[in-house]
């Protein structure tokens, strides 16, 4: 570098820059307690309301490739030409933060250069202040953004996280909390990507690209069964996490648990580029209160598709993975992939009905694909020298439930890999272990949102998946994609078999659509050619319950019973249920039935005869048949007095 560089640098930034005009921003070093930044400014003339201040990582950023903005106005004095701002604590970029302060005259305010929804976007251009730089306190090489999942056996559980080097990194896990009693270590495999490797803008431009660090995958193994192990991950070097603890699994588990969402987005604090989803931080708070309320229970997180909604805007990523950890360090964090992680153009599978258009951003799944990775070793290559495509489809058991997740943005018809894959998955599955299968997708099969686009798609799906959803027995079928809950009732060839919200399985599956967790546009209900007047449009008869409440939904199965449960965010209650039955008895019924049938059978008696323990037992289920109608009887009036309003099911 030419001796002069840095003076000419410090004049650029300078040039155009208010004199006495001050920005600062505190703390310099960001420590593990600090939770916001203060941005203060003073001497600023003539203040208008579209003066802001710009964020910037790396600080050697153009004033064009800021990372996001906030206006001056926040503050109850910036009419006075002085202020301050709060920013919570940000994310680690493996870089410094830097802040400036622009003025933007109204004469100025352009619709030729907006974001997402349409508003116009500062242009970088009348700079006239600059704070310090804003780092983190510690080794830069510390792990961040730590998140688990299951592998491919009972015994292991997967640990990744990100660092700014791609220096050695192990993973230390043991059954006690101090790490000297016993604990293990293996090592990691470490992953990356490159601007190139980008399919198009933003994601390979300088506006949206940002350095991902390097990916590291541990696996820890030999786990016991449903016991609570610590770890750690990180180097001596370059420093390590802190203790994270999880339940690993048991395959023999009578219980499974788990929370289902789909499309949940990352909140940032502060405007960009794209719309992003403040909803997405209560979906995190309130299954947070769910798994700490769990204890020692095992659980898992399944997130269906459209997962930050970085859309090729690459430090969205740091943020979701930073507002994801304190679950997904702890309790193993699914996904599968949707249109906004992968759609393009470009993209190989182009069918003639496809709807697929520049959804991910010129991402193309390359994120996805490094970032998270999932059981089984599903692949795409892209063709361009970049990361193969992953965590396209996949299935593990859990506890009871045999869990199967599909891409529905590559070749799913009958005949391509997935399809086979699907097919040859849900053959083998053991219903005497699992007796409930959930299958899992992005776009859905069945919806009453008005998705036009869509709809030809949704033929193919019933065309090519239904059938395999019904010959195999699946129970319930969840979808994100559109941003409301739905319920169907169990559906075979758009006819509904069952209508009530307790059945025994009647030979089709639940559909669901759960992409209610943050993202919050969404088309209106379809709308009903018998009502072509009303303003509300009627749910159909076989959507059997819809809100547009955010939530999540809450999965608990036995081996006798599978429940569904809508959780909404406005209070943290359900507010639908489904359950679904097996028509497997219990392990202590089956005994009892065993003894009687061996007794029969060991010709101890050759005629038959009602004995009194067969009275005994008659008259005991009676009894508790007439004491569950009593307590049900006493929970309605409970419900009725504390007049409990169901969420709304149509919209206006």
């Amino acid at each position: 570098m030419h001796p002069k560089t840095p003076l000419l640098l410090l004049l650029f930034f300078a040039a155009g820059e208010a004199a006495g005009t001050t920005l600062t921003a505190t703390p310099a070093k960001l420590t593990q307690s600090d939770q916001e930044i203060k941005i203060r400014w003073s001497d600023l003339p003539s203040p208008d309301g579209l003066d802001h201040v710009a964020i910037y990582s790396p600080p050697s950023s153009s004033d064009r490739d800021f990372l996001g903005y906030i206006f001056l106005n926040g503050s109850t004095s910036w009419r006075s030409g002085r202020g301050e701002l709060t920013i919570p604590r940000l994310p680690n970029l493996r870089a410094p933060y830097q802040f400036r302060l622009f003025r933007w005259p109204a004469k100025e305010y352009s619709y030729h250069h907006v974001d997402h929804d349409g508003n116009p976007l500062p242009h970088g251009r009348h700079r006239v202040a600059l704070s310090g730089e804003v780092a983190f306190a510690g080794s830069a090489a510390r792990p961040e953004q730590v998140h688990l999942a299951f592998a491919d056996r009972a015994d292991e559980m997967r640990v990744m996280f990100v660092c700014a080097d791609a220096g050695k990194r192990a993973v230390r896990y043991g059954l006690e909390k101090e790490e000297e009693k016993g604990w293990a270590e293996v090592g990691t495999e470490v992953r990356t990507y490159e601007q190139k490797h980008m399919c198009d803008a933003p994601a390979n431009d300088s506006v949206g690209w940002r350095d991902p660090g390097f990916v590291f995958d541990g696996l820890m193994n030999g786990l016991e069964p449903g016991r609570r192990y610590f770890y750690k991950v990180g180097s001596d070097p370059g420093g390590w996490s802190k203790t994270y603890s999880f339940i690993s699994r048991d395959s023999e588990a009578n219980e499974t648990i788990a929370f289902l969402f789909g499309d949940m987005g990352t909140y940032v604090p502060y405007n960009t580029y794209i719309r992003t989803q403040d909803e997405s931080l209560s979906t995190v708070k309130w299954i947070l209160r769910d798994i700490e309320a769990l204890g020692d229970k095992p659980a898992f997180i399944s997130h269906i598709g459209d997962i930050s909604y970085a859309r090729g805007y690459a430090w969205v990523w740091d943020h979701f993975f930073s507002q994801i950890e304190p679950i997904a360090a702890n309790t193993p964090y699914h996904v599968c992939i949707g249109n906004h992680e992968y759609d393009w153009p470009s993209q190989p599978w182009k069918p003639s009905w496809s709807t697929y258009g520049k959804d991910g951003g010129g991402e193309c799944g390359i994120p996805y694909s490094v970032k998270f990775r999932m059981p089984g070793n599903s692949v795409l290559p892209t063709g361009n020298g970049a990361p193969d495509t992953r965590n396209l489809y996949y299935s593990f058991d859990s506890g009871v439930v045999h869990f199967v997740y599909m891409s529905t943005e590559t070749n799913f018809v009958q005949g391509s890999d997935q399809h086979n894959f699907l097919k040859a998955d849900l053959e083998k599955v053991n219903r005497s272990r699992t007796p409930f299968v959930v299958f899992q997708g992005h776009r859905p099969m069945y919806t009453s949102s008005n998705e036009a686009r869509d709809s030809a798609m949704r033929q193919q799906m019933i065309q090519h998946l239904e059938p395999l959803l019904v010959m195999y027995n699946v129970t319930l079928a969840l979808w994100g994609h559109v941003h409301r809950y739905e319920r169907f009732c169990p559906m075979k060839n758009s006819q509904c078999l069952n209508t009530s919200s307790s059945f025994v399985y009647p030979g089709a599956p639940v559909h669901v659509v759960i992409g209610m967790a943050g993202q919050d546009w969404q088309p209106i209900w379809q709308p009903r050619r018998d009502h072509p007047d009303v303003p509300i449009f009627p749910q159909p008869g076989i959507s059997m319950y819809r809100g547009g409440e955010f939530g999540y939904t809450k999965l608990v199965a036995t081996r006798e019973k599978l429940t569904l449960m809508y959780v909404g965010n406005h209070d943290g209650q359900v507010h639908d249920m489904v359950e679904m039955f097996s028509g497997q008895t219990s392990t202590e019924a089956s005994a009892t039935e065993a003894v009687n049938q061996t007794k029969l059978s060991s010709g101890t008696s050759t005629k038959l005869k009602i004995s009194p323990l067969y009275l005994e037992i008659g008259g005991s289920v009676m009894l508790a048949l007439l004491l569950g109608f009593a307590l049900g009887f006493l929970l309605r009036k409970k419900r009725e007095a504390a007049q409990w309003t169901p969420v709304k099911n149509e919209e206006s």
